[in-house]
């Protein structure tokens, strides 16, 4: 009949009868947040070419706060409050009840990202919890955030309507510490973005190698410099490997985090200033390329509540060494060496192995395209939308 939808059950997304007013809170990815800020960009950049989403942002512009281009035409609102004082107003919210819907922008679903969640009139929530490195390891955490956290995340959680987690991992902390009813959580995995794949072009590699004058060999490791990333270990590792390989370098991607004195320190008491390499920042566009121009990649993590960098390194045909924690292997599975992250013999001797070992870094890449390619963000969106579709039903 004419004027009527014709709707497929069998297909994704579902029909919806009038677009789901959606709201999410992009301010890791105003912030430049590194897993955090990937994370909520990618969800928003594909619900912003969704018909069957309306999509608004809501971003903290404190700092340098600001969208990416691929989000500059969404419909945004934005405060612009200090961090320590926005986070403890929002939770002030939850404590009181005082609902901030207008101060979010009004929606029938609000997508918190950032471990933090106002209390809301009218929208139903969805809080993605992406770890309880917090509890796990709370020595590694700066003083206010473990503070914090551990004092807000028991109401968040229970405010929430529905909880997400980008592995069983982080899902069965959040079930042991927390004792939440497990229908209430739903794991959603991770993804590459799109760009992060092998490129047949030679002079753009060389282009990155020139520009950022990159060594001929070198390991990579890709994250903000923190303790729980294990680098000390890592750096143990790399000198002992020196001997059978004098013209190796180590080369670290990401900035400056918390607690990181002990790691420069230990670059120089090791006497590795020349061997150890900080290009500085590095465009996301040419990431990728750093990837594939690694001899392997190296990620020594103590506690990962997904682990994006391994992925994003199997994803552009990089060998992934990296620890046995948390949910690495969910990510990895056979596609890399694992090892366990407190045993710097056994991650100097898998380095050892793959650099020695010609064909068995061209199995370990060819595992690792086929693995990364099990997660896609298109998996990922779909689900996200049937966890709001959900809720949309559930109103009606």
């Amino acid at each position: 009949m004419a004027g009527l939808q014709s709707c497929n059950p069998a297909t994704l997304p579902p029909c919806y009868p009038a677009p789901m007013h959606i709201c999410i809170d992009v301010s890791p990815t105003a912030q430049k947040h590194a897993g955090l800020g990937r994370y909520a960009g990618e969800i928003a950049r594909i619900l912003a070419d969704d018909p069957a989403v309306n999509l608004s942002l809501f971003y903290n512009r404190d700092g340098d706060a600001t969208l990416p281009n691929y989000l500059s035409d969404v419909p945004y609102k934005t405060v612009n409050i200090g961090n320590k004082p926005w986070r403890m107003g929002v939770f002030a919210s939850q404590m009181t009840h005082w609902p901030m819907d207008k101060t979010f922008g009004a929606s029938d679903i609000f997508h918190a990202t950032n471990h933090l969640l106002a209390h809301f009139g009218r929208a139903r929530t969805v809080y993605t919890l992406h770890d309880l490195i917090f509890l796990r390891y709370p020595e590694h955490h700066k003083n206010y955030n473990r503070w914090y956290l551990t004092l807000t995340m028991p109401y968040y959680l229970k405010a929430a309507d529905v909880i997400i987690t980008p592995s069983e991992c982080s899902k069965q902390d959040a079930l042991e510490y927390y004792r939440l009813p497990e229908q209430k959580i739903k794991v959603i995995y991770e993804a590459a973005a799109p760009h992060f794949k092998p490129t047949p072009d030679p002079t753009a590699l060389q282009r990155v190698r020139h520009k950022y004058n990159v060594p001929d060999k070198f390991m990579l490791h890709v994250a903000t410099i923190e303790p729980r990333k294990n680098l000390i270990r890592l750096l143990d590792a790399f000198q002992t490997l020196l001997t059978d390989q004098p013209s190796l370098k180590l080369v670290f991607i990401g900035k400056k985090g918390w607690l990181y004195d002990s790691f420069f320190q230990h670059i120089k008491d090791l006497g590795l200033e020349d061997r150890v390499i900080f290009p500085g920042y590095v465009d996301e566009a040419d990431l990728p390329l750093f990837y594939q121009l690694a001899e392997v990649f190296v990620f020594p993590s103590l506690y990962e509540g997904f682990g994006l960098p391994p992925l994003e390194a199997m994803a552009c045909g990089a060998p992934v060494i990296s620890s046995n924690s948390s949910s690495l292997p969910e990510v990895i599975g056979d596609a890399g060496l694992l090892v366990e992250p407190t045993d710097t013999a056994a991650l100097a001797q898998a380095i050892r192995r793959v650099l020695a070992n010609a064909e068995l870094r061209a199995d370990l890449k060819q595992r690792a395209l086929l693995q990364a390619s099990k997660f896609s963000w298109e998996k990922a969106i779909e689900a996200h939308k049937a966890v709001y579709a959900s809720l949309s039903r559930d109103r009606t």
